[in-house]
């Protein structure tokens, strides 16, 4: 009893003094085509009057009776029975998956040289195209590979399904990503905002710091379970290789933002229960 009081006092002191955090990223910007002005519609000559020829001898094959005979009957049976298999080929093939989203967690030994480097990633990502998103993927991949040798935990998720369900997936993990911490920095979809007084929290025993890349791709992603170092390298990998083309959405979020917080051990395993150590 006394242990559990003591778990839910914990909790409580972990939401209410939240560290920062910022995050970057969103849907490609489509912009929607200006509405265009009916033209005056179209005048056509009328065509001269049609008079149907006189008719000539009818001509009876022996043996026809004017019929067009079995073959061609045949020919459009089998022309009807190929395109009934094509179209149910079809149906079954729209019933499977067709795109995937992803979630990965890295927590590592807090540094200040990534968390300025993650902040001016941020900044500078191109968060309204489909090119600038894989783009932001790409460098977040990229800083992430460097820093292995300081990875300590980690989690890899991915949820399959129709473009609709996967956005869906994604937009349930960006919003859980921003519930873990106070939002001090965020870049989305153009719109940049930075809340300057917020006080960094510098504590004793902080040293972890928690990076997660979110990915929706019309790519097929495979799972990476049980997460081990290996399979977090090439679970970064695959989200790397997301390109304009395939990429529906992508998300950064990395807490704490501001340099010199750190997430203690309490904390991130509150916070993230889900983590497994690498």
């Amino acid at each position: 009893m006394r242990r559990l009081v003591w778990f839910l006092l914990l909790a409580i002191s972990l939401v209410l003094a939240q560290k920062s955090g910022g995050g970057a990223g969103g849907r490609p910007y489509s912009p929607t085509p200006p509405p265009m002005s009916p033209g005056p519609a179209p005048v056509f000559p009328t065509p001269p009057p049609f008079y149907p020829p006189y008719p000539g001898p009818v001509v009876v094959y022996p043996g026809g009776g004017g019929s067009l005979g079995i073959v061609p009957v045949l020919v459009v049976l089998g022309l009807v029975l190929v395109t009934v298999y094509m179209v149910r080929g079809l149906r079954q093939a729209g019933e499977g998956p067709t795109a995937s989203g992803a979630r990965l967690r890295l927590a590592l030994l807090a540094r200040p040289q990534m968390q300025k480097a993650l902040r001016r990633l941020a900044e500078e990502a191109d968060t309204t195209s489909a090119k600038g998103l894989a783009d932001l993927v790409d460098e977040a991949a990229l800083l992430l590979l460097r820093e292995e040798p300081a990875w300590r935990f980690g989690d890899y998720q991915v949820a399959v399904g129709s473009e609709e369900e996967v956005l869906a997936r994604f937009d349930a993990w960006m919003l859980e990503e921003r519930s873990k911490y106070q939002e001090t920095f965020r870049h989305f979809e153009g719109k940049k905002h930075a809340l300057e007084a917020y006080p960094a929290q510098v504590e004793p025993g902080g040293r972890y710091l928690v990076v997660s890349l979110l990915l929706a791709d019309r790519r097929l992603l495979p799972p990476q379970s049980p997460l081990t170092r290996s399979r977090a390298r090439q679970a970064l990998m695959d989200l790397a290789g997301s390109s304009s083309f395939t990429l529906l959405a992508a998300y950064l979020s990395w807490t704490p933002e501001r340099e010199g917080e750190a997430l203690t051990e309490e904390e991130l395993l509150l916070l993230y229960p889900e983590l497994e150590k690498l």
